[in-house]
């Protein structure tokens, strides 16, 4: 189990940023949690069609998600593409995990949550981003608070795959 999957409860006494990213790494260690002892076919298997869900897709998507709040809004960088998406395949961090490395994609994750934690490390949530499509200003405690609604949100759809995948349930 690396760092990352450690899920300890958020504090219930702290100042606001020790509590949003206390709260950010629960829901990145439950993502982890809910993928934890699958084989790689369980990790690929899909919800019900015509869904494109899979616990694997859950992990790209996220890696993707990380990448795009932190590095590409937060710091400015560009990218001309993702690690798991195309212009051709925008879906393609849940479209195509058939043939997907597991180990590879979970280890793409594990960086874009570590650059993500570096990325914020040093910066006061007023820190503005920029959406450059949009001319929309952007936060950092902004980001931080989407990024636990984004993961909260996925991690109830990782609850249903679990439980699709082996009974498994809560937590």
């Amino acid at each position: 189990m690396t760092e990352l999957e450690k899920r300890i409860d958020p504090p219930m006494a702290a100042d606001e940023a020790d509590t949003l990213y206390a709260w950010l790494d629960y829901h990145r260690a439950t993502l982890a949690l809910k993928c934890e002892g699958l084989t790689d076919d369980q990790l690929r298997l899909r919800s019900v069609p015509p869904s494109n869900l899979s616990l694997l897709g859950l992990v790209r998507h996220m890696a993707e998600v990380e990448r795009y709040w932190f590095q590409e809004i937060l710091l400015g960088e560009e990218f001309a593409s993702g690690h798991f998406w195309t212009a051709e395949n925008e879906d393609g961090d849940f479209d195509d995990v058939a043939t997907a490395d597991v180990a590879a994609d979970f280890a793409v994750w594990r960086a874009e949550v570590e650059a993500s934690r570096r990325a914020a490390a040093a910066l006061s949530l007023d820190t503005i981003g920029m959406r450059p499509r949009r001319g929309e200003e952007v936060t950092l405690r902004w980001i931080v608070v989407h990024m636990i609604e984004e993961y909260a949100r996925h991690n109830g759809h990782a609850d249903l795959l679990r439980e699709l995948v082996d009974g498994s349930t809560g937590e």
